[in-house]
């Protein structure tokens, strides 16, 4: 069923067009759209057209026609004259809301076949058989993007992510809830994931731009047969959130790349506090001062060199030293040490999983 919205603005169209006044209404003679505002009754002259075979007739100073979709009637339209100029106009402007209805089917078909496509909803005969049916390539190269804004998505966000890909019409644009949308994006034979990150920064770009300033945007690897279509979106989804939790300061996250966050991400929650336990009986590093941690993120951010962290920091390298050498008594561990410098790297990034999890869980 084609939105009365669309209905009116096509109606208006074609009015432009012929200059015929026209008027679409359903069969039981309700006004779906029209281009004149005469509030005549057409109720009784509608269901007697309804119920005869004819497919179109003159009645009432009009020339009625009907309208199919898949051999079911739709709806009636009306064309205000009864010359032979009218009922030509009538005519094509008839088969051209029939088309629309045909082009809304079929794109509604296939926006439920991607959405079943994305959650594994599909037999691998019913993915086969359906790309057939809505002429999708079966073989074509795709990556599954996944975008999601910290507030609620309205018609302009959704709209933005359409206009970005516009000029792709194999790529397909979905949104899932309130706050993800999915592309769906085909790519050429020389795309690789290059081209995904200046596509995926450009996209963050214009998201920025049309208000949408936090986005986080993830992709999955590219695949090549379209049954493959939901492993990358499982990918992207994995990908968005070790990006949220790991990797915060980056705008575009690719599943390629997520590095130990990923292996973190799989642990069980049971198994990192048992790993903080033993590393720091019992205490989270997230309890120390600000001051603290600034200096161990620092300490990583330069590679363990105590020189180049005493400098950014603006502080004498004794007490750097001394900031060191404290937290190595509280924890045991020598951040100096590659070893233990390791091991605190990734009690850091534990932590920070199981706070995630746990405001999941609120």
């Amino acid at each position: 069923m084609i939105s009365n919205q669309i209905l009116q603005s096509t109606l208006d169209g074609l009015r432009e067009i012929t200059r015929t006044e026209l008027c679409v209404c359903d069969t039981e003679g309700k006004v779906a759209a029209s281009t004149f505002e005469e509030a005549g009754d057409y109720g009784r002259a509608i269901s007697a057209f309804v119920a005869s075979p004819a497919e179109s007739q003159v009645s009432q100073g009009f020339q009625f026609f009907k309208v199919f979709d898949d051999n079911q009637l739709e709806y009636i339209l009306l064309a205000k004259g009864t010359g032979e100029d009218v009922y030509m106009q009538g005519k094509m402007a008839a088969f051209h809301i029939q088309s629309l209805l045909v082009a809304y089917k079929e794109r509604f078909d296939r926006d439920n076949f991607i959405k079943n496509l994305l959650l594994d909803n599909l037999l691998l005969v019913d993915i086969y058989n359906r790309s057939k049916k809505l002429h999708i390539d079966i073989n074509a190269r795709r990556v599954v993007m996944v975008i999601e804004t910290p507030e609620e998505n309205d018609a302009a966000t959704l709209e933005c992510v359409k206009e970005f890909f516009v000029a792709k019409s194999r790529d397909f644009v979905t949104a899932v809830d309130e706050k993800m949308i999915i592309v769906v994006k085909e790519l050429r034979p020389e795309d690789g994931y290059d081209e995904m990150e200046k596509s995926g920064q450009a996209l963050y770009h214009a998201l920025a731009e049309n208000g949408a300033v936090d986005a986080h945007i993830a992709y999955g690897t590219i695949v090549g047969e379209i049954k493959e279509v939901s492993r990358s979106y499982k990918e992207a989804k994995m990908a968005l959130d070790v990006g949220k939790i790991f990797y915060a300061e980056k705008n575009v996250v690719t599943y390629n790349n997520l590095g130990i966050g990923r292996l973190i991400y799989q642990l069980p929650i049971s198994l990192c506090r048992m790993f903080i336990k033993e590393i720091f009986d019992g205490k989270s590093p997230s309890s120390m001062d600000e001051e603290t941690l600034t200096t161990i993120n620092k300490f990583f951010e330069n590679n363990l060199n105590v020189s180049e962290t005493s400098r950014q920091l603006y502080i004498h390298r004794n007490t750097l030293v001394y900031r060191l050498d404290k937290l190595q008594k509280s924890t045991g561990l020598d951040l100096r040490v590659f070893d233990d410098a390791i091991t605190f790297k990734i009690a850091l990034m534990v932590v920070k999983y199981m706070n995630y999890i746990e405001s999941m869980d609120k």
